[in-house]
């Protein structure tokens, strides 16, 4: 039997709050449909490649008096994409529906992603099962994959795998992409009669799943927490060490909400955001430039440390990185089976690349650090894009920051020591034990999916909305999957996906950061935020992000 920590054994004590609408019972329902809905962008074409499921309406759940029965029903369970903490809580939360609907519905939970629905790899939750997970973190539970369902000979697979399995409904936990592929099956599954249900479940730390129904996604709660607690670590250590630039890497690739809700949390020196980046056509060299004023400013006042918070897809941002990295890609499916560059070693690689690049781009390829060179020819991911992550950004800053100190301290303009320390936090909060607040919205998600499945709905998102306010005044609903989607080019052809959510520069969160960075720059307004609390007052226990606290208030704001 595997030992538990003492954490542990007190978090399976814990039982999630609800939503007062579904803490009524699964059975005690009644389902209030909106109006119709349409894409975020590109109407057309996604209307046309998702005939059947498009332009659903927002459904909401409000608890009534009459109890209807409900058959018994097997459904199945997929784990999708990256870890997140509060998986786990989904699966209960599905699971405690499904049982309270009829004891005798089973909930199956296929192994290893999507990949087990298709294979057939799976297993059948039992209550000792589900008892053994409550409220921690991993989705080692069945594990997770980054499979796509997107081909014919999948979903055939998939559907004679839920057909021997009698399954009426599947739920996909997971991102953005995770989630076009629940909207790929459901529109397969109805097109071809295949009476099985498909609803989605919102899975991402870098919190870049969001729209106005669905205000956050599950896990972004707890990794910004774990994160912001390992900062403040930092800032301590710096503040009493009085020596070190730390430059702090943060996962999220695609947008910055993660960046940016730490360095509310916490206070930095230097917070960069890469859609600022982006919006300000803001070059490497400006970027170097900003961060070595900031760093001889608080050098001129005997201050030769600091902390700098650089978001993981940095480099994707920066306008004439951007175009590069855009035509490299196009180049590197063209050499994928080119012999003579698959065998060429890294310099004659360097040549290779240059040479097929336009002038624009090669320049700004030369004048990269060989290690950037090599990182940025590395394998693509699964969407043909760079993975992000295994670019050492905070170390092409720090050496580029270093060359320009040194200009300056030529120059006489600087005069402090610059000695640095790097570091990226990524995997160190995907799995953190969930905080009571993803505790609470996973669970009312996983059972917010069944309840859609009880009313027939598919191609649906599990929506749980306002979030700022107590669990027992959170709204449950669902939010049509085509709602949220448009085109994209990946590899080279345009497909649907679900839109990622960027931070806005002049929303509320941005606006907040940007009051105080010139405060935070030099003076050190240090926040220690210390760990997660599970126990005690639920001002401490209970509290959110400050990205909703500040979303909200706005939203309020402008009613």
């Amino acid at each position: 039997m595997k030992e538990l920590s003492a954490l542990q054994i007190e978090r399976l004590k814990y039982q999630p709050k609800l939503p007062a609408s579904l803490a009524g019972g699964i059975n005690n329902l009644s389902m209030v449909e909106g109006n119709k809905t349409q894409a975020v962008k590109d109407c057309e074409q996604i209307e046309e490649l998702f005939k059947n499921t498009y332009g659903k309406p927002v459904v909401t759940f409000k608890t009534t008096s009459s109890t209807q029965n409900s058959e018994a029903r097997n459904i199945g369970v997929i784990l999708s994409g990256g870890q997140a903490p509060g998986g786990h809580n989904v699966i209960a939360g599905l699971y405690d529906a499904l049982k309270q609907s009829n004891p005798n519905s089973k909930l199956y939970g296929f192994l290893g992603g999507p990949s087990g629905i298709i294979e057939g790899q799976y297993i059948e939750f039992t209550p000792e099962k589900i008892n053994a997970y409550r409220n921690t973190g991993g989705f080692d539970i069945i594990g997770s994959g980054r499979t796509k369902l997107e081909t014919e000979e999948q979903f055939q697979k998939t559907l004679q795998v839920c057909k021997n399995l009698n399954i009426t409904g599947v739920v996909i936990i997971g991102g953005d992409d995770s989630n076009t592929n629940a909207a790929m099956l459901a529109e397969w599954f109805v097109k071809n009669n295949a009476g099985i249900q498909v609803i989605g479940c919102p899975k991402t730390i870098d919190g870049d799943l969001k729209n106005d129904q669905i205000e956050i996604s599950f896990g972004f709660d707890t990794a910004t927490k774990t994160y912001a607690e390992l900062i403040g670590n930092i800032l301590r250590d710096a503040n009493s060490a009085k020596k070190y630039w730390h430059f702090i890497k943060l996962m999220g690739r695609s947008a910055t909400h993660v960046g940016l809700e730490v360095a509310l949390q916490t206070q930095p020196n230097i917070t960069l955001i890469s859609e600022e980046v982006e919006e300000r056509k803001m070059s490497l060299k400006q970027i170097v430039d900003y961060m070595s004023g900031i760093i001889a400013k608080r050098a001129e006042m005997g201050k030769n440390f600091g902390i700098a918070l650089i978001p993981e897809g940095l480099i994707e941002f920066i306008p004439e990185v951007k175009a590069m990295i855009a035509n490299l890609n196009d180049i590197l499916a063209e050499l994928e089976n080119d012999a003579v560059y698959t065998s060429s070693d890294d310099n004659a690689k360097f040549t290779i690349i240059k040479g097929k690049l336009n002038a624009q781009d090669a320049a700004v390829y030369d004048s990269l650090p060989a290690m950037i060179k090599k990182q940025l020819l590395m394998d693509r991911d699964p969407h043909g894009n760079v993975q992000v992550s295994k670019i050492e950004t905070e170390k092409l800053l720090i050496e580029m920051v270093s060359a320009k100190l040194a200009e300056m301290k030529k120059a006489g303009t600087y005069t402090g020591k610059f000695s640095s320390q790097c570091h990226f936090f990524g995997y160190e909060g995907r799995c953190a034990f969930p905080s009571n607040f993803d505790a609470d919205y996973c669970y009312s998600l996983g059972f917010n999916a069944y309840a859609l499945m009880k009313f027939g709905l598919t191609g649906y998102l599990s929506s749980v909305k306002n979030l700022s306010a107590p669990a027992s005044e959170w709204v449950a609903g669902g939010v049509p999957l085509t709602m949220m989607m448009n085109m994209e080019k990946r590899h080279g052809a345009f497909k649907p996906v679900i839109k990622k959510a960027l931070v806005e520069l002049n929303g509320p969160v941005f606006k907040e950061l940007e009051r105080n960075r010139e405060d935070w720059a030099l003076n050190d307004r240090y926040i220690f935020p210390g760990s997660i609390q599970y126990f005690g007052p639920s001002s401490v226990c209970d509290i959110t992000t400050e990205t909703l606290k500040l979303e909200n208030a706005a939203k309020l704001t402008a009613v």
